[in-house]
């Protein structure tokens, strides 16, 4: 319990420093979207989204899991105080990112007057991708940086890249459209600002470097040995992204083919990014899991990874499915008040694309980290297989005769069976299992909290959307509490849980110790314990 403990505390302390990098770059990028999807329109919007589906399904080819193989084995190696090892891993892992980016850079620029005449039946779009496809290697510097910073658990230099990232972007972006260069502009940029992103990753993990200790003068780099360890274990994990990567772009790719609507496009794509707002607290959670769960040996610490699953699981879900449920009941008012009188398919795109969302409860975030962190790639790439083989006939037909709602439907059935599977093979392998009981109280409380916060904003008026999202929000935050203090969702060990998850993250920690201090005071006078 107390390995569990101070994996715990590492791992949220990393989380909360990885958090506030997200929110403020979101809000920021957010700035630059929210003007770009006025400026341009439904339709602009909606090309804007077609041409960024080509550097992204190449991008699928890039590092072969080799990001994953990078937090992999620096989370691993320094828990197994094999820290001098981590130099190895850092530049055979970036050297790999660097050679495969460029390389698919050149081939994405080559190739772009054939996707748009006859891919995307838009001929227009050709420059376009040319541009994006330099994107193509200055993510492939990000990204290098970020599996680094997620395995040394440095997650501060993740948030001041993203940040600068940001920044850059919204500034370059609506500057640039200001000028007059529409579309053409959003596209530059957004790729000057991945590549000056890059760059300041790439300095972060020189200083990272730099402070590793120093091996005997005998110790030698043996780049190609750690290459064919790394890609031992990341090659189904290569494949796995490449498979589910082609899924979500084949998808677009087949929603563009037989549907001219940009419009329509358009506000799926906006629906898409509204989905940030589940992201904030989903991403960092999920990330963060992998390498915490990768400094565990399952034979040799299977008591400590079963307590660090279960709480895993149980609080990430405490956190994600009360954000997904309140993103669904006011999904009118938040579009609504960033753009009133228009993109009116957004809010029901969004309320169904959160659904996966909800699968929080049943491990979605941890058990596909949790394979994979014990060396069970081959058997995420399987069950990956198994979702691509349904997810390609099931969306072709679907997105071909029911459009965007095709392709949600199709995004949400597709995964249960892998999801499933996870869960059983977990079971009768790691004889880890969900504690269901906790994860049914805290769907329950979410959705009863949901249906009072919709009847609230729906049947009253409150004359704009703005105060109408105000209200409905601190509405579902006061009432949500009270359900899960009735329901016994959270138990007095539970909060002494948070308590000792959460020392440590700066200023915060008194504001939430206060708040968990008062919440087991009402639990306690009510004899809810």
């Amino acid at each position: 319990m107390s390995k569990a403990a101070d994996l715990a505390k590492t791992s949220t302390k990393a989380g909360f420093n990885y958090l506030w990098g997200l929110v403020i770059s979101t809000v920021i990028s957010s700035l630059g979207t929210i003007y770009i999807a006025r400026i341009l329109g439904e339709e602009g919007y909606g090309l804007y989204a077609i041409v960024l589906a080509v550097p992204a399904l190449i991008s699928l080819f890039r590092d072969w899991g080799i990001n994953s193989a990078i937090t992999h084995f620096t989370a691993k190696y320094n828990a197994e105080n094999r820290e001098t090892e981590v130099r190895s891993i850092f530049i055979t892992g970036i050297v790999f990112e660097i050679a495969m980016s460029l390389i698919l850079s050149i081939f994405a620029f080559f190739i772009a007057g054939y996707a748009a005449n006859n891919i995307f039946n838009r001929p227009l779009v050709e420059p376009l991708i040319q541009i994006t496809s330099l994107s193509i290697l200055a993510g492939g510097l990000v990204s290098a940086a970020t599996a680094v910073f997620m395995g040394t658990e440095k997650t501060t230099y993740y948030s001041i890249m993203i940040i600068c990232q940001s920044i850059i972007k919204t500034l370059l972006i609506v500057g640039l459209v200001i000028v007059g260069l529409g579309t053409t502009g959003a596209i530059i940029g957004l790729t000057t600002s991945t590549a000056i992103a890059g760059i300041i990753g790439i300095t972060f993990i020189v200083i990272l470097y730099r402070r590793i200790p120093k091996p005997s003068s005998l110790y030698k780099l043996k780049i190609r040995a750690y290459l064919k360890t790394m890609l031992k274990y990341s090659a189904p994990l290569g494949i796995l992204a490449i498979l589910t990567g082609i899924l979500g772009q084949y998808y677009l790719i087949t929603l563009s083919h037989f549907h001219s609507d940009n419009i329509l496009i358009g506000n799926y794509n906006l629906a898409q990014t509204f989905m940030i707002l589940i992201s904030f607290f989903s991403i960092p959670i999920s990330t963060l899991l992998f390498p915490a769960f990768s400094k565990l040996d399952i034979k040799k610490e299977h008591s400590t990874l079963k307590n660090v699953f279960q709480y895993a699981t149980k609080y990430s879900a405490l956190i994600v499915i009360p954000i997904t449920t309140l993103v669904m009941c006011l999904s009118t008012q938040a579009v609504n008040t960033v753009f009133p009188n228009a993109y009116n398919s957004t809010p029901l795109f969004l309320t169904l694309l959160s659904i996966n969302c909800l699968f929080a409860a049943a491990g979605g975030l941890s058990i596909e980290n949790l394979i994979n962190s014990q060396g069970r790639t081959m058997l995420n790439l399987k069950l990956n297989m198994l979702m691509v083989a349904i997810g390609l006939p099931m969306g072709y037909f679907l997105i071909m005769h029911y459009s965007v709602f095709g392709l949600i439907f199709t995004a949400i059935f597709a995964p249960l069976p892998r999801l499933i599977l996870s869960i059983l093979w977990i079971k009768k392998h790691f004889h880890l299992t969900i504690d269901w009981r906790s994860s049914a109280k805290i769907l329950t409380s979410s959705a009863i909290t949901a249906v009072l916060t919709y009847i609230l904003v729906n049947f009253i008026p409150f004359g704009h959307s703005a105060i109408a999202l105000t209200v409905g929000t601190a509405f579902y935050i006061l009432v949500l509490l009270g359900v899960l203090v009735l329901t016994k969702t959270l138990s007095t060990h539970d909060l002494n849980n948070l308590r000792s998850m959460t020392t440590g993250i700066g200023p915060i920690t008194k504001i939430l110790h206060l708040f968990l201090n008062s919440m087991e005071k009402i639990m306690i006078k009510l004899k809810l314990t």
